[in-house]
């Protein structure tokens, strides 16, 4: 198989091999969006948008996150009874299709049986916490961590926490947390984007909580998910979708492969075998544009991103100032299958405007079919889409080499978007 071919496969099954559909995505869009890919991640950066948000935008075009909200979180009974994902921990802390949720019943196994030592030093202080908090959040959930606080009368011990910062969290948000990694609570609501916990009786379905999958069934099951997600990939490529063990997940791949579930294929230039489920589509020619968060499924993958598109890509919030090469908070820019640019971007909402610190064309633009012109002006179309979307009323370019051939197709009157 060729790699332009893969290419394609892969653009195909994440979505993004063609413009958005006319009109505004429904609730039925956004659920066959999410259980296709398998998951959105969640990231407490809001810099420009929030993680799970944006995917959805660049696959689906301009949606009401009200209405991914309330399959998500949903705030009254009626909606509850129509929750479409759950929180847990998938690829990270991630939305998934609530009928997804079994599957994951070997990761909270794992999580009861290792303690770490925030967990120990919590029950030092109190041997029963995580019992208190179990039955606070029974009793009157949705709660938020200082909620659960107030209810047990308990402002929490609090300690400092290294790791990439220092943070503070109190005994209660420690328990609060391992009950959540382990299933006994998962996110009822979410307020301000802070996690109400609730009982997971009282968020997941009767008939989904009553599944055991076994652990080789559900690293299958992933598995497979994860290959529909592709479209082609390789064994790591499947495997850090879910962030399955690596052992289990080489034996899931053969046993899948000896059951005629996934097929071996080859890819020019790849050199590792890869995988595919019979039948995947290979779209003869991709077209339309896309804004890809640093989270998005398709580059979240940092040696995939390299071995299909070429591209090297770092987040930036994770790297010191004087570090980065391109800024804070980067959207490679997908352009009719290829990444030809990236745009560093921040929402001034006081303003109410999209600024973009750097933009950036590829230095290979050229040979991947789009020059500087054309990548600038498709540019600002989706950057104008973007803003609209997130109800901005300008987007203003501050800085990049792009900058001066951007601004000039900003100011151009708006077309049609490719």
């Amino acid at each position: 198989m060729g790699a332009a071919a893969a290419r394609r496969a892969v653009l195909g099954a994440q979505g993004l091999d063609a413009p958005p559909r006319p009109g505004a995505p429904d609730r039925g869009a956004l659920r066959r969006l999410v259980r296709h890919l398998g998951l959105l991640q969640l990231d407490s950066v809001n810099v420009a948008v929030r993680a799970h948000y944006a995917p959805v935008f660049a696959r689906l075009g301009a949606y009401d996150r009200d209405v991914l909200d309330a399959l998500a979180w949903p705030q009254d009974a009626a909606d509850r009874r129509r929750r479409a994902f759950v929180e847990f921990w998938a690829h990270e802390a991630s939305l998934i299709p609530v009928e997804d949720w079994p599957l994951l019943r070997w990761r909270m196994r794992d999580n009861t049986a290792r303690s770490s030592r925030w967990l120990g030093n919590a029950m030092d202080h109190r041997p029963d916490i995580l019992d208190a908090v179990h039955a606070a959040v029974a009793a009157h959930g949705p709660l938020e961590a200082r909620e659960v606080e107030a209810v047990l009368g308990d402002g929490g011990e609090r300690r400092a926490r290294a790791h990439g910062g220092w943070w503070h969290r109190s005994d209660v948000k420690v328990a609060c947390e391992h009950l959540f990694a382990t299933g006994v609570l998962t996110t009822g609501t979410r307020r301000g984007f802070r996690r109400a916990y609730a009982v997971t009786e009282d968020v997941v379905p009767p008939d989904v909580l009553a599944r055991e999958p076994d652990r080789a069934e559900s690293m299958r099951e992933l598995t497979l998910r994860a290959a529909a997600a592709h479209g082609v990939a390789t064994e790591p490529d499947l495997r850090d979708h879910y962030r399955l063990p690596p052992a289990e997940s080489r034996v899931a791949v053969r046993e899948l492969v000896d059951a005629g579930e996934l097929e071996p294929v080859e890819v020019d230039g790849w050199g590792a075998p890869a995988y595919r489920l019979p039948g995947t589509r290979v779209p003869r020619r991709i077209t339309g544009r896309a804004l890809l968060a640093p989270f998005d499924p398709l580059i979240w993958f940092r040696p995939r991103t390299e071995r299909i598109f070429d591209f090297t890509y770092r987040i930036g919030i994770y790297t010191p100032a004087e570090q980065r090469t391109h800024g804070y908070y980067v959207f490679p820019f997908l352009l009719d299958g290829q990444l030809v640019g990236r745009v560093d971007l921040k929402t001034d909402r006081a303003a109410g405007v999209l600024r973009v610190p750097g933009a950036f064309a590829e230095p290979e633009c050229a040979v991947r079919g789009a020059d500087t012109d054309r990548v600038a002006g498709e540019l600002a179309g989706a950057l104008r889409d973007m803003a609209a979307w997130l109800g901005l009323d300008d987007v203003v370019v501050e800085g990049g080499p792009l900058a001066p051939q951007l601004v000039r197709a900003l100011d151009r009157p708006a077309e049609a978007g490719g």
